[in-house]
Protein backbone atom coordinates (compact mmCIF):
# COMPACT_ATOMS: atom_id res chain seq x y z
CA UNK A 1 0.00 0.00 0.00
CA UNK A 2 2.99 2.34 0.61
CA UNK A 3 4.20 1.44 -3.17
CA UNK A 4 0.93 2.94 -4.21
CA UNK A 5 0.61 5.72 -2.44
CA UNK A 6 4.60 6.44 -3.73
CA UNK A 7 3.36 5.21 -6.94
CA UNK A 8 0.76 8.29 -7.19
CA UNK A 9 2.78 10.88 -5.63
CA UNK A 10 5.83 9.89 -8.09
CA UNK A 11 2.53 10.50 -11.04
CA UNK A 12 2.83 7.25 -12.35
CA UNK A 13 0.31 6.96 -15.31
CA UNK A 14 0.16 2.95 -15.24
CA UNK A 15 0.73 0.67 -11.94
CA UNK A 16 1.27 -3.41 -12.71
CA UNK A 17 1.16 -5.76 -9.66
CA UNK A 18 2.51 -9.16 -10.61
CA UNK A 19 1.51 -10.41 -6.57
CA UNK A 20 -1.75 -11.27 -4.87
CA UNK A 21 -3.45 -12.59 -2.16
CA UNK A 22 -5.86 -15.46 -3.43
CA UNK A 23 -9.17 -15.77 -2.13
CA UNK A 24 -10.37 -13.04 -1.62
CA UNK A 25 -12.82 -9.86 -1.73
CA UNK A 26 -12.82 -6.74 -3.33
CA UNK A 27 -12.45 -5.00 -0.29
CA UNK A 28 -9.19 -6.79 0.82
CA UNK A 29 -7.11 -3.55 2.10
CA UNK A 30 -4.54 -3.35 -1.68
CA UNK A 31 -7.59 -3.64 -3.82
CA UNK A 32 -9.22 -0.69 -1.78
CA UNK A 33 -6.04 1.11 -2.37
CA UNK A 34 -6.04 -0.02 -5.63
CA UNK A 35 -9.49 1.45 -6.67
CA UNK A 36 -8.50 4.42 -4.89
CA UNK A 37 -5.91 5.13 -7.48
CA UNK A 38 -7.99 4.53 -10.15
CA UNK A 39 -10.44 7.49 -9.27
CA UNK A 40 -7.44 9.77 -8.99
CA UNK A 41 -6.29 8.89 -12.72
CA UNK A 42 -3.59 5.74 -12.36
CA UNK A 43 -5.10 2.86 -14.11
CA UNK A 44 -3.59 -0.41 -12.21
CA UNK A 45 -3.26 -3.68 -13.52
CA UNK A 46 -2.63 -6.51 -11.34
CA UNK A 47 -2.27 -10.35 -11.81
CA UNK A 48 -6.10 -12.43 -11.52
CA UNK A 49 -3.78 -15.50 -9.87
CA UNK A 50 -2.29 -18.72 -10.13
CA UNK A 51 -4.77 -20.64 -8.56
CA UNK A 52 -7.23 -22.24 -11.35
CA UNK A 53 -6.23 -25.90 -9.48
CA UNK A 54 -8.14 -24.91 -6.78
CA UNK A 55 -11.24 -23.76 -8.32
CA UNK A 56 -13.73 -21.46 -8.76
CA UNK A 57 -13.95 -18.11 -6.69
CA UNK A 58 -10.04 -18.47 -6.47
CA UNK A 59 -9.67 -14.89 -7.81
CA UNK A 60 -7.21 -12.81 -5.54
CA UNK A 61 -6.45 -9.15 -4.84
CA UNK A 62 -5.19 -6.85 -5.47
CA UNK A 63 -6.90 -8.09 -8.89
CA UNK A 64 -10.23 -8.75 -7.35
CA UNK A 65 -10.51 -4.37 -7.03
CA UNK A 66 -13.83 -3.56 -8.70
CA UNK A 67 -11.85 -0.69 -10.84
CA UNK A 68 -8.51 -2.70 -11.09
CA UNK A 69 -7.76 -4.19 -14.51
CA UNK A 70 -7.39 -8.29 -13.52
CA UNK A 71 -5.41 -10.41 -16.33
CA UNK A 72 -5.73 -13.98 -16.94
CA UNK A 73 -2.80 -15.92 -18.41
CA UNK A 74 -2.81 -17.80 -21.90
CA UNK A 75 -0.30 -19.83 -22.68
CA UNK A 76 2.90 -18.29 -25.45
CA UNK A 77 1.94 -19.80 -28.92
CA UNK A 78 6.02 -20.85 -28.90
CA UNK A 79 8.93 -21.77 -26.30
CA UNK A 80 12.39 -20.80 -26.01
CA UNK A 81 14.09 -23.56 -24.22
CA UNK A 82 17.18 -25.37 -23.57
CA UNK A 83 17.67 -28.71 -25.54
CA UNK A 84 19.39 -32.05 -25.36
CA UNK A 85 19.66 -34.39 -28.73
CA UNK A 86 18.18 -37.53 -28.94
CA UNK A 87 18.45 -39.66 -32.39
CA UNK A 88 18.75 -36.31 -34.60
CA UNK A 89 15.74 -34.59 -33.01
CA UNK A 90 16.47 -31.37 -30.84
CA UNK A 91 14.27 -31.86 -27.78
CA UNK A 92 13.36 -28.65 -25.62
CA UNK A 93 13.56 -29.10 -21.44
CA UNK A 94 12.92 -26.95 -19.10
CA UNK A 95 14.56 -27.10 -15.57
CA UNK A 96 12.02 -27.91 -12.59
CA UNK A 97 12.63 -24.97 -10.09
CA UNK A 98 14.92 -25.85 -7.59
CA UNK A 99 16.60 -28.12 -10.20
CA UNK A 100 20.45 -27.93 -10.20
CA UNK A 101 21.76 -26.57 -14.00
CA UNK A 102 21.71 -29.34 -15.88
CA UNK A 103 25.15 -29.92 -18.19
CA UNK A 104 25.98 -28.16 -21.72
CA UNK A 105 27.89 -30.98 -23.16
CA UNK A 106 28.38 -34.47 -22.97
CA UNK A 107 25.96 -37.70 -23.47
CA UNK A 108 24.49 -40.34 -21.69
CA UNK A 109 21.92 -43.56 -22.00
CA UNK A 110 18.36 -42.43 -21.55
CA UNK A 111 16.25 -45.39 -19.82
CA UNK A 112 12.29 -44.84 -19.29
CA UNK A 113 11.75 -45.95 -15.14
CA UNK A 114 7.86 -45.78 -15.70
CA UNK A 115 5.92 -43.44 -12.93
CA UNK A 116 8.64 -43.55 -10.56
CA UNK A 117 6.34 -42.90 -7.25
CA UNK A 118 7.26 -44.23 -4.04
CA UNK A 119 5.15 -47.42 -4.48
CA UNK A 120 5.89 -48.10 -8.28
CA UNK A 121 8.61 -50.82 -9.84
CA UNK A 122 11.19 -49.05 -11.82
CA UNK A 123 10.59 -50.11 -15.26
CA UNK A 124 14.48 -50.57 -15.62
CA UNK A 125 17.76 -49.69 -14.00
CA UNK A 126 18.96 -45.95 -14.35
CA UNK A 127 22.27 -46.46 -11.79
CA UNK A 128 25.09 -44.31 -14.59
CA UNK A 129 22.39 -43.44 -16.94
CA UNK A 130 19.46 -40.58 -17.60
CA UNK A 131 15.85 -41.44 -15.88
CA UNK A 132 13.18 -40.74 -17.96
CA UNK A 133 9.56 -41.02 -15.92
CA UNK A 134 5.96 -39.62 -16.51
CA UNK A 135 3.85 -37.18 -14.93
CA UNK A 136 1.57 -37.85 -12.39
CA UNK A 137 0.02 -39.72 -9.91
CA UNK A 138 2.55 -38.26 -7.61
CA UNK A 139 4.66 -34.78 -6.98
CA UNK A 140 7.51 -33.92 -9.39
CA UNK A 141 10.08 -34.07 -6.22
CA UNK A 142 8.75 -37.87 -5.46
CA UNK A 143 9.87 -38.95 -9.02
CA UNK A 144 13.27 -36.69 -9.17
CA UNK A 145 14.24 -39.01 -5.64
CA UNK A 146 13.07 -42.20 -7.21
CA UNK A 147 15.56 -41.98 -9.88
CA UNK A 148 18.41 -40.16 -7.68
CA UNK A 149 18.50 -42.58 -5.20
CA UNK A 150 18.54 -45.25 -7.73
CA UNK A 151 21.86 -43.75 -9.25
CA UNK A 152 20.48 -41.82 -12.11
CA UNK A 153 22.55 -39.18 -13.29
CA UNK A 154 19.75 -36.82 -14.31
CA UNK A 155 16.14 -37.17 -14.20
CA UNK A 156 13.67 -35.96 -17.43
CA UNK A 157 9.77 -35.89 -16.57
CA UNK A 158 7.57 -35.72 -19.72
CA UNK A 159 4.08 -34.62 -19.92
CA UNK A 160 0.92 -36.72 -19.42
CA UNK A 161 -0.78 -33.81 -21.62
CA UNK A 162 0.22 -31.88 -24.87
CA UNK A 163 2.86 -29.35 -23.81
CA UNK A 164 6.18 -29.10 -22.14
CA UNK A 165 6.30 -29.61 -18.10
CA UNK A 166 7.19 -26.68 -15.82
CA UNK A 167 7.37 -27.72 -13.02
CA UNK A 168 8.73 -27.02 -9.38
CA UNK A 169 10.62 -29.78 -6.86
CA UNK A 170 9.35 -27.74 -3.89
CA UNK A 171 12.70 -27.86 -2.36
CA UNK A 172 16.08 -27.94 -3.30
CA UNK A 173 16.49 -32.24 -3.04
CA UNK A 174 20.34 -31.76 -1.83
CA UNK A 175 21.63 -33.48 -4.82
CA UNK A 176 23.67 -32.15 -7.91
CA UNK A 177 21.15 -34.50 -10.05
CA UNK A 178 19.33 -31.91 -12.71
CA UNK A 179 15.57 -32.76 -13.14
CA UNK A 180 14.03 -31.55 -16.03
CA UNK A 181 10.56 -31.38 -18.03
CA UNK A 182 10.20 -32.27 -21.81
CA UNK A 183 7.24 -32.60 -23.67
CA UNK A 184 4.32 -35.67 -23.75
CA UNK A 185 5.50 -35.98 -27.64
CA UNK A 186 9.36 -35.87 -26.71
CA UNK A 187 8.90 -38.44 -24.34
CA UNK A 188 7.06 -40.56 -26.36
CA UNK A 189 9.35 -40.35 -29.24
CA UNK A 190 12.42 -41.02 -26.51
CA UNK A 191 10.49 -44.16 -25.56
CA UNK A 192 10.22 -45.46 -29.20
CA UNK A 193 13.64 -45.49 -29.31
CA UNK A 194 15.33 -48.82 -29.92
CA UNK A 195 17.92 -49.41 -26.96
CA UNK A 196 20.49 -47.93 -26.11
CA UNK A 197 18.86 -44.23 -26.73
CA UNK A 198 21.91 -41.83 -26.36
CA UNK A 199 20.86 -38.23 -25.10
CA UNK A 200 23.04 -35.73 -25.86
CA UNK A 201 23.20 -32.08 -23.72
CA UNK A 202 23.91 -28.91 -26.15
CA UNK A 203 24.63 -25.53 -25.53
CA UNK A 204 21.99 -22.74 -26.56
CA UNK A 205 18.36 -22.67 -26.91
CA UNK A 206 15.65 -24.05 -29.10
CA UNK A 207 12.29 -22.51 -30.15
CA UNK A 208 9.09 -25.17 -30.65
CA UNK A 209 5.84 -24.58 -31.39
CA UNK A 210 3.43 -24.94 -28.13
CA UNK A 211 0.39 -27.26 -29.11
CA UNK A 212 -1.01 -25.09 -25.87
CA UNK A 213 -0.39 -21.59 -27.51
CA UNK A 214 -3.13 -19.09 -27.41
CA UNK A 215 -5.44 -21.54 -24.82
CA UNK A 216 -5.76 -20.69 -21.48
CA UNK A 217 -2.96 -21.51 -19.30
CA UNK A 218 -3.47 -24.30 -16.31
CA UNK A 219 -2.36 -22.46 -13.98
CA UNK A 220 -4.71 -19.47 -14.47
CA UNK A 221 -7.30 -18.56 -11.49
CA UNK A 222 -11.42 -18.63 -12.09
CA UNK A 223 -13.45 -15.94 -11.05
CA UNK A 224 -16.29 -14.87 -10.09
CA UNK A 225 -15.10 -12.37 -7.71
CA UNK A 226 -17.02 -13.76 -4.41
CA UNK A 227 -19.39 -10.25 -4.88
CA UNK A 228 -20.34 -11.88 -8.24
CA UNK A 229 -18.41 -9.57 -10.01
CA UNK A 230 -17.22 -10.61 -13.41
CA UNK A 231 -13.52 -11.12 -12.88
CA UNK A 232 -10.71 -11.78 -14.49
CA UNK A 233 -11.00 -9.14 -16.70
CA UNK A 234 -8.87 -9.68 -19.88
CA UNK A 235 -6.06 -11.78 -20.45
CA UNK A 236 -2.68 -11.64 -22.06
CA UNK A 237 0.44 -13.91 -22.87
CA UNK A 238 1.62 -15.88 -19.09
CA UNK A 239 2.61 -19.24 -19.93
CA UNK A 240 6.17 -20.25 -20.97
CA UNK A 241 7.45 -16.15 -21.51
CA UNK A 242 11.09 -16.14 -22.06
CA UNK A 243 12.53 -12.65 -20.62
CA UNK A 244 14.54 -10.97 -18.78
CA UNK A 245 15.94 -12.78 -15.48
CA UNK A 246 18.80 -11.64 -12.90
CA UNK A 247 22.45 -12.34 -14.54
CA UNK A 248 23.64 -14.44 -11.41
CA UNK A 249 20.97 -16.67 -12.34
CA UNK A 250 21.42 -16.95 -16.20
CA UNK A 251 20.08 -13.18 -17.50
CA UNK A 252 17.14 -15.06 -19.26
CA UNK A 253 15.06 -17.68 -17.85
CA UNK A 254 11.14 -19.03 -18.80
CA UNK A 255 8.67 -18.56 -16.37
CA UNK A 256 4.74 -18.74 -16.51
CA UNK A 257 2.24 -16.92 -14.51
CA UNK A 258 -0.34 -14.48 -14.00
CA UNK A 259 2.83 -12.17 -13.04
CA UNK A 260 3.90 -12.37 -16.86
CA UNK A 261 0.46 -11.52 -18.00
CA UNK A 262 -0.49 -8.37 -16.13
CA UNK A 263 2.89 -6.38 -17.35
CA UNK A 264 1.95 -7.74 -21.12
CA UNK A 265 -1.45 -5.75 -20.00
CA UNK A 266 -0.39 -3.51 -18.63
CA UNK A 267 2.43 -2.51 -21.33
CA UNK A 268 -0.53 -1.96 -23.56
CA UNK A 269 -2.17 0.32 -21.35
CA UNK A 270 1.10 2.56 -21.89
CA UNK A 271 0.73 1.86 -25.54
CA UNK A 272 -3.33 2.96 -25.27
CA UNK A 273 -2.34 6.30 -23.39
CA UNK A 274 0.50 7.13 -25.47
CA UNK A 275 -1.70 6.99 -28.77
CA UNK A 276 -4.98 8.47 -26.78
CA UNK A 277 -3.25 11.03 -23.61
CA UNK A 278 -6.38 12.49 -22.60
CA UNK A 279 -8.36 9.01 -22.07
CA UNK A 280 -9.61 8.74 -18.47
CA UNK A 281 -8.07 5.70 -16.25
CA UNK A 282 -11.78 4.30 -15.22
CA UNK A 283 -12.13 4.29 -19.02
CA UNK A 284 -9.07 2.51 -19.85
CA UNK A 285 -10.56 -1.49 -19.14
CA UNK A 286 -13.65 -1.13 -21.33
CA UNK A 287 -11.82 0.12 -24.15
CA UNK A 288 -9.35 -2.59 -24.00
CA UNK A 289 -12.09 -4.97 -22.98
CA UNK A 290 -14.22 -4.20 -26.20
CA UNK A 291 -11.71 -5.20 -28.68
CA UNK A 292 -9.97 -8.17 -27.06
CA UNK A 293 -10.72 -11.98 -28.53
CA UNK A 294 -11.94 -14.47 -26.42
CA UNK A 295 -10.32 -18.08 -26.64
CA UNK A 296 -11.19 -21.95 -27.46
CA UNK A 297 -11.78 -24.09 -24.09
CA UNK A 298 -8.70 -25.01 -23.22
CA UNK A 299 -9.83 -28.36 -22.65
CA UNK A 300 -10.66 -29.57 -26.01
CA UNK A 301 -10.03 -26.52 -28.15
CA UNK A 302 -11.28 -28.60 -31.17
CA UNK A 303 -14.98 -28.26 -30.17
CA UNK A 304 -15.72 -24.68 -30.50
CA UNK A 305 -16.33 -24.00 -27.01
CA UNK A 306 -15.11 -20.81 -25.40
CA UNK A 307 -13.30 -20.81 -22.26
CA UNK A 308 -15.58 -19.47 -19.19
CA UNK A 309 -16.11 -15.55 -19.50
CA UNK A 310 -15.64 -15.75 -15.61
CA UNK A 311 -11.74 -17.07 -16.67
CA UNK A 312 -10.74 -14.93 -19.06
CA UNK A 313 -12.36 -12.48 -19.17
CA UNK A 314 -13.28 -10.67 -22.35
CA UNK A 315 -10.28 -12.38 -23.85
CA UNK A 316 -6.80 -11.74 -25.26
CA UNK A 317 -6.37 -8.23 -25.29
CA UNK A 318 -5.62 -6.99 -28.67
CA UNK A 319 -4.07 -3.15 -28.72
CA UNK A 320 -3.87 -2.59 -32.32
CA UNK A 321 -7.44 -2.82 -32.50
CA UNK A 322 -7.94 -0.82 -29.21
CA UNK A 323 -5.81 2.29 -30.30
CA UNK A 324 -7.44 2.68 -33.76
CA UNK A 325 -11.26 1.78 -32.71
CA UNK A 326 -13.27 4.70 -33.26
CA UNK A 327 -16.27 2.34 -31.46
CA UNK A 328 -16.37 2.23 -27.82
CA UNK A 329 -18.74 0.22 -25.44
CA UNK A 330 -19.68 0.92 -21.74
CA UNK A 331 -19.84 -0.74 -19.81
CA UNK A 332 -17.22 -2.89 -20.78
CA UNK A 333 -18.76 -5.95 -18.76
CA UNK A 334 -22.49 -6.97 -17.12
CA UNK A 335 -22.02 -8.86 -13.68
CA UNK A 336 -25.54 -10.47 -13.65
CA UNK A 337 -25.95 -11.64 -9.85
CA UNK A 338 -27.61 -14.74 -9.09
CA UNK A 339 -30.10 -16.42 -11.39
CA UNK A 340 -32.71 -16.47 -8.47
CA UNK A 341 -33.84 -12.87 -9.19
CA UNK A 342 -34.62 -13.52 -12.38
CA UNK A 343 -34.07 -11.82 -16.05
CA UNK A 344 -31.21 -9.04 -16.27
CA UNK A 345 -32.31 -6.12 -18.09
CA UNK A 346 -29.00 -4.27 -18.82
CA UNK A 347 -28.17 -0.86 -21.20
CA UNK A 348 -25.47 -0.17 -23.21
CA UNK A 349 -24.05 2.81 -24.45
CA UNK A 350 -21.64 3.01 -27.70
CA UNK A 351 -19.99 5.72 -28.90
CA UNK A 352 -18.32 6.73 -32.28
CA UNK A 353 -15.74 9.11 -32.69
CA UNK A 354 -15.22 8.13 -36.51
CA UNK A 355 -16.19 10.67 -39.36
CA UNK A 356 -19.10 8.30 -40.26
CA UNK A 357 -21.89 6.48 -38.92
CA UNK A 358 -21.93 3.12 -37.71
CA UNK A 359 -24.54 0.39 -37.78
CA UNK A 360 -24.04 -2.55 -35.78
CA UNK A 361 -25.61 -5.92 -36.04
CA UNK A 362 -26.54 -7.18 -32.60
CA UNK A 363 -26.00 -10.76 -31.50
CA UNK A 364 -24.58 -13.09 -28.55
CA UNK A 365 -22.58 -16.06 -27.68
CA UNK A 366 -22.36 -18.25 -24.55
CA UNK A 367 -19.11 -19.33 -22.96
CA UNK A 368 -18.85 -22.81 -21.52
CA UNK A 369 -20.61 -22.96 -17.80
CA UNK A 370 -18.39 -24.37 -14.98
CA UNK A 371 -19.81 -25.72 -11.54
CA UNK A 372 -19.02 -24.33 -8.59
CA UNK A 373 -15.83 -26.36 -7.03
CA UNK A 374 -13.07 -26.22 -3.85
CA UNK A 375 -10.52 -29.14 -4.62
CA UNK A 376 -9.84 -31.77 -2.44
CA UNK A 377 -6.15 -31.06 -0.35
CA UNK A 378 -4.05 -32.96 -2.94
CA UNK A 379 -5.36 -30.93 -6.02
CA UNK A 380 -4.56 -34.42 -8.36
CA UNK A 381 -8.43 -33.07 -10.14
CA UNK A 382 -9.89 -29.49 -9.64
CA UNK A 383 -13.58 -30.85 -10.03
CA UNK A 384 -14.90 -28.26 -11.98
CA UNK A 385 -17.08 -29.54 -14.44
CA UNK A 386 -18.00 -27.79 -17.45
CA UNK A 387 -21.38 -27.76 -19.62
CA UNK A 388 -22.97 -26.26 -22.00
CA UNK A 389 -25.08 -22.61 -21.13
CA UNK A 390 -28.76 -21.90 -22.21
CA UNK A 391 -28.31 -18.22 -21.25
CA UNK A 392 -30.31 -15.65 -23.64
CA UNK A 393 -30.10 -12.37 -24.82
CA UNK A 394 -32.87 -10.36 -26.32
CA UNK A 395 -32.80 -6.97 -27.70
CA UNK A 396 -34.91 -4.38 -28.22
CA UNK A 397 -33.77 -3.84 -32.24
CA UNK A 398 -31.93 -6.30 -34.28
CA UNK A 399 -29.03 -3.69 -34.75
CA UNK A 400 -28.13 0.02 -33.45
CA UNK A 401 -26.61 3.00 -35.98
CA UNK A 402 -23.99 5.65 -34.01
CA UNK A 403 -23.84 8.65 -35.80
CA UNK A 404 -20.32 10.53 -36.43
CA UNK A 405 -19.14 11.81 -33.13
CA UNK A 406 -22.40 10.65 -31.04
CA UNK A 407 -23.22 7.51 -29.39
CA UNK A 408 -26.46 5.82 -28.99
CA UNK A 409 -27.83 2.84 -26.87
CA UNK A 410 -28.68 -0.49 -26.55
CA UNK A 411 -31.19 -1.60 -24.53
CA UNK A 412 -31.08 -6.07 -23.96
CA UNK A 413 -32.27 -8.58 -21.82
CA UNK A 414 -30.23 -11.67 -20.28
CA UNK A 415 -32.12 -14.92 -19.40
CA UNK A 416 -30.03 -16.39 -16.94
CA UNK A 417 -28.51 -19.98 -17.74
CA UNK A 418 -31.46 -22.74 -15.97
CA UNK A 419 -28.94 -25.50 -14.83
CA UNK A 420 -27.49 -26.46 -12.54
CA UNK A 421 -28.07 -24.95 -9.75
CA UNK A 422 -24.69 -23.16 -8.14
CA UNK A 423 -23.12 -23.41 -11.13
CA UNK A 424 -21.53 -19.80 -13.23
CA UNK A 425 -22.67 -19.23 -17.10
CA UNK A 426 -21.29 -16.45 -19.20
CA UNK A 427 -21.21 -15.52 -22.77
CA UNK A 428 -20.81 -11.84 -24.97
CA UNK A 429 -22.82 -9.62 -26.30
CA UNK A 430 -21.62 -9.25 -29.75
CA UNK A 431 -21.61 -6.00 -31.87
CA UNK A 432 -20.81 -6.32 -35.44
CA UNK A 433 -20.01 -3.62 -38.28
CA UNK A 434 -20.46 -4.58 -41.77
CA UNK A 435 -16.87 -4.32 -42.47
CA UNK A 436 -14.50 -5.18 -39.89
CA UNK A 437 -14.26 -7.26 -36.58
CA UNK A 438 -16.68 -7.29 -33.83
CA UNK A 439 -17.30 -5.82 -30.52
CA UNK A 440 -17.46 -8.07 -27.58
CA UNK A 441 -19.07 -7.10 -24.10
CA UNK A 442 -18.76 -10.03 -21.49
CA UNK A 443 -21.44 -11.02 -19.01
CA UNK A 444 -21.55 -13.76 -16.46
CA UNK A 445 -24.05 -14.70 -13.64
CA UNK A 446 -24.81 -17.19 -10.76
CA UNK A 447 -27.26 -20.02 -11.39
CA UNK A 448 -29.60 -20.42 -8.69
CA UNK A 449 -29.40 -19.08 -4.84
CA UNK A 450 -26.50 -17.42 -3.87
CA UNK A 451 -26.80 -18.25 -0.42
CA UNK A 452 -27.70 -21.54 -0.92
CA UNK A 453 -23.96 -22.19 -0.43
CA UNK A 454 -22.82 -23.03 3.27
CA UNK A 455 -19.86 -22.42 3.47
CA UNK A 456 -18.98 -24.21 6.83
CA UNK A 457 -19.83 -27.22 4.57
CA UNK A 458 -17.92 -30.09 2.80
CA UNK A 459 -14.53 -29.59 4.94
CA UNK A 460 -12.00 -32.94 4.51
CA UNK A 461 -11.82 -33.31 8.07
CA UNK A 462 -15.00 -32.93 9.23
CA UNK A 463 -14.05 -29.59 10.63
CA UNK A 464 -15.40 -27.12 12.43
CA UNK A 465 -13.62 -28.65 15.30
CA UNK A 466 -12.92 -27.85 19.22
CA UNK A 467 -9.53 -28.41 19.26
CA UNK A 468 -6.78 -28.75 21.72
CA UNK A 469 -2.75 -28.90 21.14
CA UNK A 470 -0.75 -31.77 22.32
CA UNK A 471 2.88 -32.46 21.17
CA UNK A 472 2.54 -28.87 18.63
CA UNK A 473 -0.48 -30.99 17.17
CA UNK A 474 -4.19 -30.31 17.15
CA UNK A 475 -6.36 -32.54 18.71
CA UNK A 476 -10.45 -33.27 18.01
CA UNK A 477 -12.44 -32.43 20.99
CA UNK A 478 -16.28 -33.22 19.95
CA UNK A 479 -17.08 -33.91 23.53
CA UNK A 480 -15.30 -31.17 25.01
CA UNK A 481 -12.49 -30.42 26.96
CA UNK A 482 -11.09 -28.39 29.82
CA UNK A 483 -8.27 -25.34 29.50
CA UNK A 484 -5.96 -23.94 32.08
CA UNK A 485 -5.98 -20.73 30.13
CA UNK A 486 -1.47 -20.95 30.68
CA UNK A 487 0.56 -21.14 27.77
CA UNK A 488 -1.17 -23.28 24.63
CA UNK A 489 -3.38 -24.91 26.74
CA UNK A 490 -6.03 -22.52 25.26
CA UNK A 491 -9.11 -23.59 22.94
CA UNK A 492 -8.51 -23.18 19.43
CA UNK A 493 -11.33 -23.23 16.38
CA UNK A 494 -10.30 -25.32 13.24
CA UNK A 495 -12.63 -23.60 10.82
CA UNK A 496 -12.94 -24.18 7.10
CA UNK A 497 -14.43 -21.76 4.84
CA UNK A 498 -15.53 -23.56 2.23
CA UNK A 499 -16.40 -20.42 0.72
CA UNK A 500 -16.13 -16.37 1.05
CA UNK A 501 -18.22 -15.25 3.92
CA UNK A 502 -19.36 -11.87 4.46
CA UNK A 503 -18.87 -11.65 7.97
CA UNK A 504 -17.36 -13.94 10.50
CA UNK A 505 -18.07 -14.00 14.97
CA UNK A 506 -17.13 -15.91 17.64
CA UNK A 507 -19.97 -16.00 19.74
CA UNK A 508 -19.79 -16.69 23.57
CA UNK A 509 -23.02 -18.38 24.90
CA UNK A 510 -23.81 -20.44 28.48
CA UNK A 511 -23.19 -23.74 28.39
CA UNK A 512 -26.81 -23.91 30.24
CA UNK A 513 -28.77 -21.92 28.77
CA UNK A 514 -26.96 -20.81 25.08
CA UNK A 515 -27.51 -17.14 26.20
CA UNK A 516 -25.25 -14.68 25.17
CA UNK A 517 -22.92 -13.92 28.08
CA UNK A 518 -23.08 -10.25 27.87
CA UNK A 519 -26.06 -8.47 25.91
CA UNK A 520 -23.73 -6.85 23.22
CA UNK A 521 -20.52 -7.65 23.79
CA UNK A 522 -20.34 -11.27 23.73
CA UNK A 523 -18.12 -11.50 20.83
CA UNK A 524 -14.24 -13.56 21.05
CA UNK A 525 -13.77 -12.19 17.03
CA UNK A 526 -15.48 -10.49 14.55
CA UNK A 527 -14.15 -10.23 11.02
CA UNK A 528 -15.76 -8.97 7.53
CA UNK A 529 -15.43 -9.90 4.40
CA UNK A 530 -12.87 -13.57 4.85
CA UNK A 531 -11.79 -15.09 2.03
CA UNK A 532 -12.11 -19.20 1.80
CA UNK A 533 -9.86 -21.76 2.20
CA UNK A 534 -7.50 -23.23 -0.90
CA UNK A 535 -8.34 -27.46 -0.44
CA UNK A 536 -11.42 -28.73 1.51
CA UNK A 537 -8.64 -30.55 3.83
CA UNK A 538 -7.67 -26.81 4.87
CA UNK A 539 -8.39 -24.42 8.03
CA UNK A 540 -7.94 -21.31 9.59
CA UNK A 541 -7.00 -21.69 13.36
CA UNK A 542 -8.57 -19.49 15.80
CA UNK A 543 -7.35 -19.46 18.90
CA UNK A 544 -9.19 -18.24 22.33
CA UNK A 545 -7.23 -16.77 25.24
CA UNK A 546 -10.29 -16.88 27.36
CA UNK A 547 -11.18 -12.67 26.73
CA UNK A 548 -14.22 -11.59 25.30
CA UNK A 549 -14.49 -7.72 22.90
CA UNK A 550 -15.85 -4.93 25.00
CA UNK A 551 -16.04 -0.95 24.31
CA UNK A 552 -16.75 1.88 26.79
CA UNK A 553 -18.91 3.61 24.66
CA UNK A 554 -16.20 6.35 23.69
CA UNK A 555 -14.59 4.58 20.74
CA UNK A 556 -12.00 2.70 22.73
CA UNK A 557 -12.06 -1.07 21.81
CA UNK A 558 -11.57 -3.12 25.00
CA UNK A 559 -11.46 -7.15 26.26
CA UNK A 560 -12.45 -8.13 29.52
CA UNK A 561 -11.81 -11.66 30.86
CA UNK A 562 -14.65 -14.35 30.48
CA UNK A 563 -14.80 -16.07 34.59
CA UNK A 564 -13.91 -19.78 34.86
CA UNK A 565 -17.09 -21.98 34.07
CA UNK A 566 -18.39 -23.67 31.32
CA UNK A 567 -19.14 -22.05 27.92
CA UNK A 568 -20.09 -22.87 24.18
CA UNK A 569 -18.94 -21.07 20.78
CA UNK A 570 -21.27 -20.25 18.08
CA UNK A 571 -19.82 -19.47 15.10
CA UNK A 572 -21.71 -17.19 13.02
CA UNK A 573 -21.00 -17.17 9.07
CA UNK A 574 -22.79 -14.51 7.22
CA UNK A 575 -23.10 -15.89 3.09
CA UNK A 576 -21.31 -14.31 0.64
CA UNK A 577 -23.92 -11.43 -0.29
CA UNK A 578 -26.00 -12.05 2.51
CA UNK A 579 -28.21 -9.79 4.27
CA UNK A 580 -26.95 -9.58 8.13
CA UNK A 581 -31.48 -9.21 8.96
CA UNK A 582 -32.22 -12.65 7.39
CA UNK A 583 -31.60 -15.80 9.58
CA UNK A 584 -31.56 -17.95 6.65
CA UNK A 585 -28.30 -16.20 5.46
CA UNK A 586 -26.14 -17.07 8.59
CA UNK A 587 -24.72 -20.49 8.90
CA UNK A 588 -24.11 -21.31 12.77
CA UNK A 589 -21.90 -23.97 14.32
CA UNK A 590 -21.85 -24.73 17.67
CA UNK A 591 -18.85 -25.45 19.84
CA UNK A 592 -18.74 -28.60 22.49
CA UNK A 593 -18.77 -27.44 25.84
CA UNK A 594 -15.70 -25.70 26.83
CA UNK A 595 -14.36 -25.53 30.47
CA UNK A 596 -11.96 -22.89 31.21
CA UNK A 597 -10.75 -23.88 34.85
CA UNK A 598 -7.54 -21.53 35.47
CA UNK A 599 -5.47 -22.45 38.31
Amino acid sequence: MAALERAYKDGMDVVNMSLGAAFQWPEYPSAVVSNRLVKKGVVVVASAGNSGASGTFSLGAPGAGRDVIAVASYDNVRVTLSSFDVAGRTIGYSPMTFSPDAPTSGSGEVVYIGQACNADALLADPAGKIALAVRGACAFADKAVRGINAGATAVIIHNNAPGVVFGTLGAPLGSDVPVVGISLADGQFIRAQAAPVTLTWQEGKTQSANPTGNLMSSFSSYGLSPDLTLKPDIGGPGGAIYSTYPLESGAYAILSGTSMSAPHVAGTVALLLEAHPDTPAPAVRAILQNTAEPKPWFGAPGLGFLEPAHRQGAGMVQIDRAITSAVRVTPGKLSLGESEAGPQVRRLTVSNSGAEAVTLSLSYVNTLSTSRATPAFDGAASGIGHFLSDAAVAFAAPTVTVPAGGSATVDLMVEPATGPAGSMYGGYVVLTPAAGLPYRVPFAGYVGDYQAINPLSRSGFGFPWLAQLDGGFFNNRPDGATYTMQGDDIPFFLVHFDHHVRRVEFEIVGARNDRRIHPVFSNIYDFDYVGRNSHRSTFFAFDWDGTRSHSNGRGNELTKFVPNGQYKVNVRALKANGDAANPDHWQVWTSPVVTIARP
